[in-house]
């Protein structure tokens, strides 16, 4: 063997014992992390979820109880959802479903809608999206209150015409300039109430959706 295939040789080897034992370590440190960021997204799921219910309105465990959604066209949902019941005492107050918009102005927009068993919404909640900076910000609770004009809803007091923004003849208010995003949020958010009341039954007895 020549001196330099036995270089060539002790290299590689040398990158293989580098490489072994630089996946065992990342191994390693995602086997002693694991639990600490699923905790951690754990609860920031249920702060978002609870944050689209009454207060003091469920003593369950949300995340743990979740149920499966199907793909369905009311919810927008690309891959299926959850749906999260909440309940007092044993009994069904309200449910959180994952929905999504699919025309937002710069793509999907995540929403959990928050559905009292009345059918009145509890609260709506974005919690993905990618709209422009400064236009689309205002459709996130921490930046502004405009989601917050859809609790009390329902599609009992809300006839189906009015679930649009101002601007398109509608009940809901939108900033100046920018009616894409408010626009599919409405939409989603309507859509989401007309799946809760096919599915009434299924959701806040146990049944499948």
């Amino acid at each position: 063997m020549t001196k330099a295939m036995r270089e060539t040789l002790s290299t590689a080897l040398t990158l293989l014992v580098f490489s072994v034992v630089g996946a065992g370590l990342l191994s390693g440190a995602y086997s002693l992390t694991r639990p600490a960021i699923e905790a951690s997204e754990q609860a920031e799921k249920l702060a978002l979820i609870a944050q689209a219910l009454p207060p003091s309105s469920f003593d369950n465990d949300l995340v743990g109880e979740a149920r499966p959604l199907p793909i369905d066209a009311l919810l927008g949902l690309k891959r299926p959802g959850q749906a999260y019941v909440a309940r007092k005492g044993g009994a069904a107050t309200a449910v959180v479903l994952e929905a999504a918009a699919p025309d937002g102005y710069a793509g999907e927009i995540r929403l959990l809608v928050g559905i009292h068993s009345n059918g009145g919404i509890t609260g709506v909640r974005v919690t993905a999206h990618r709209e422009t900076p400064g236009l689309g910000d205002y459709i996130e609770i921490a930046r502004n209150r405009w989601i917050t004009l859809f609790n009390g809803h329902s599609l009992a007091d809300t006839p189906a015409g009015q679930w649009k923004v101002r601007k398109d003849g509608g009940r809901f208010d939108s900033m100046a300039g920018a009616t894409i995003t408010p626009r599919a949020v409405v939409k989603a958010t309507h859509k989401a109430l007309q799946y809760f009341a096919a599915h009434r039954e299924e959701l806040l007895q146990g049944g499948k959706p």
